[in-house]
């Protein structure tokens, strides 16, 4: 008999939640993902409830169960029900799973009554299943049979602002020097969550592309064309929304926008791409750490990290203002270091309870590393597991994590005096997690 039924995300969170026999409560939730994920087990007992998972497409599909049955049978059933909802959703994603929540509760009900598996055959379902699919398939900026949904009035913003990639951009002459120009900026903001493993577990890109104006006058209208990376393979977004100036009359044949550009700047598009990354991560981790006496008689020990950053971008790029924080425990006093090169810097923080490890420069294709050495009075090996997931915010520029690329800018009709029209890629972190 099951108790519970739970579908999670990558960090946790909950996202279909069952209780078949009505007696145990949601905080159980929390406290399976503590014990099955974090310990890497597939079985585990917590309260007097069996916890059984899968994991599927980075989601986990779990039951708890307050009797004994088969743990192949349950696995063999989460198997399925994952199975069930891909066939009727689409895709697996976090994304399809809240899109289609009444779906996938009105399957639950079919398969399972008070406990019990009921069925798990397609055919038996499909004559009771009466909720419509929300459809979350991805579309390419080239693929032709997409194009329909760039309407500005169907697609739906999910940008948030970023101060971060709010920074105006300048001529490298000034204010005053920079007349008779237009500057185009693609910018994205990256959120990734990477395991202990280095496996990929979750990840988002945001992106917008704005355009600032200094043209003494505006009559024109200025045409961008936009292609990938390597002139051939798409380009995905799930998501994409178009300023409302924006006109799309040549988009089907050229991939041209036509806006007409007013004095200042302008955001005309914005765009999301969720679960997966174009390309690989650009920073990996391998961390260790260690429990180390300084005087045992005293009971005076200390946490030995040693963190080894891997930049896997190109060899020619670089990433600007990288900066590391891992939490502590609570009872660190003081911190010691050995880094890599003389332009880090590392300090302790005993407020936010992390240490904290900057690095101006970063080349791609390098590697540093840094071993941190923390006081810590009392301390106990279920202290150690105070210690992370790491944090990181970078910014990475003359990249674009998506492969979207400006191929011309033209204005028409033709104004004298026009000289320069720059373009300027730039992505931003805006939640870099590795966990330890």
């Amino acid at each position: 008999m099951i108790s519970q039924i739970f579908i999670l995300s990558s960090k946790g969170d909950h996202l279909i939640y069952k209780d078949c026999i009505l007696t145990a409560g949601l905080q159980i939730c929390y406290a399976l993902f503590c014990l099955c994920l974090h310990l890497l087990i597939l079985l585990q007992s917590h309260k007097g409830l069996h916890f059984i998972h899968a994991r599927q497409d980075g989601l986990y599909w779990v039951a708890s169960t307050k009797t004994n049955p088969s743990p192949f049978t349950i696995i063999e059933f989460l198997n399925r029900l994952a199975a069930l909802t891909k066939d009727y959703c689409g895709s697996l994603s976090e994304k399809s799973v809240r899109m289609n929540f009444a779906l996938i509760y009105e399957l639950l009900d079919e398969m399972v009554d008070f406990g019990y598996i009921q069925t798990t055959s397609t055919d038996i379902l499909k004559n009771f299943i009466q909720t419509e699919a929300v459809s979350s398939k991805p579309f390419s900026l080239f693929d032709l049979s997409n194009v329909g949904l760039f309407g500005a009035e169907t697609q739906q913003s999910k940008v948030a602002p970023s101060v971060a990639a709010s920074r105006p951009i300048m001529s490298s002459r000034g204010e005053q020097g920079g007349k008779n120009e237009i500057f185009v900026d693609v910018i994205a903001r990256l959120s990734v969550v990477i395991g202990s493993k280095g496996v990929l577990m979750k990840a988002d890109i945001q992106g917008e592309i704005r355009i600032k104006c200094f043209l003494p006058t505006c009559s024109g209208e200025l045409s961008v064309s936009f292609c990938s990376s390597g002139y051939s393979s798409a380009v995905r977004v799930d998501e994409c929304r178009f300023h409302q100036a924006v006109k799309l009359d040549e988009f089907d044949t050229f991939r041209i926008l036509k806006v007409c550009p007013s004095q200042g700047e302008q955001t005309v598009m914005q765009y999301q791409l969720c679960d997966e990354l174009p390309c690989a991560p650009p920073f990996q981790l391998f961390p260790s750490v260690e429990k180390d006496y300084v005087n045992r008689s005293v009971n005076l020990s200390m946490v030995l990290i040693f963190l080894k950053l891997r930049c896997d971008l190109p060899p020619k790029s670089t990433a600007l203002n990288v900066s590391i924080t891992v939490p502590v425990p609570k009872g660190s006093t003081s911190m010691s270091q050995e880094l890599s090169s003389p332009d880090q810097t590392a300090e302790l923080q005993p407020k936010n309870k992390a240490l904290l490890w900057e690095i101006p420069r970063f080349p791609g294709g390098a590697q540093l590393s840094a071993l941190f050495k923390v006081d810590v009075p009392g301390l106990s090996s279920a202290s150690l597991l105070e210690v992370g997931p790491v944090s990181m915010s970078f910014e990475l520029p003359k990249q674009t994590c998506t492969g979207l690329q400006i191929r011309f800018l033209r204005l028409s009709p033709t104004q004298t005096g026009l000289s320069q029209r720059w373009v300027r890629y730039v992505t931003h972190s805006d939640s870099y997690t590795i966990r330890i």
